[in-house]
């Protein structure tokens, strides 16, 4: 099926469509769930409950942008507003099912592997993973992360700062990296 056929076929409800949306979205999102949430289980659910709105929100996409896009947002949005409610946050995550994250900078040394930033990213305290990933692996701007938060600009832009340096710590003390001789070198490659 045709990304056009899905879309219009997830409008009208029908399962079919719903299925194949389904098969060739989930892995991706479930990368993302994954990154925020506390366990193997609620990742998963996220990824219901994100692709239940994306099943019913579907008839907004506008065709702007990617459709992929659109979804890894709904996705997002959900992680976001699920942590939000339930307040109660683990950094238990079993790494083996963190495959498929990409940082956005292009640059990220090869010897740094998708897993092993993702199982340093989860030893960082909750509000610092979260500023951390909407920013530097998702592409929200502060303003627009500090929205989602109920957070102050600021308040996002000091966590940032403070978890590129957490971040850091840990890489090194996991003989991930060596400590640069310039102060911050990983962090201006890796992150903007």
């Amino acid at each position: 099926m045709t990304e056009e056929a899905i879309i219009k076929g997830c409008i009208i409800n029908d399962a079919t469509a719903q299925r194949e949306l389904y098969n060739r979205f989930c892995s991706k999102m479930l990368a993302v769930c994954y990154r925020f949430a506390q366990s193997k289980e609620d990742a998963e659910d996220m990824l219901q409950e994100g692709f239940i709105k994306v099943f019913s929100q579907i008839h907004t996409y506008e065709g702007r942008g990617s459709f992929e896009g659109w979804i890894r947002k709904i996705i997002v949005h959900t992680c976001i507003n699920i942590l939000k409610r339930n307040k109660k946050f683990n950094d238990n995550l079993d790494i083996a099912f963190a495959s498929g994250v990409h940082t956005r900078e292009e640059a990220v040394p090869a010897i740094i592997h998708a897993k092993q930033i993702v199982e340093c990213i989860r030893a960082l305290p909750i509000g610092y993973r979260t500023v951390l990933n909407l920013y530097a692996i998702e592409g929200y701007s502060h303003k627009e992360i500090a929205e989602m938060l109920d957070i102050e600009e600021s308040t996002s832009r000091s966590q940032y700062t403070r978890a590129r340096a957490m971040l850091e710590e840990i890489l090194i003390r996991k003989k991930i990296i060596q400590k640069p001789k310039k102060e911050n070198w990983l962090m201006n490659v890796m992150f903007r």
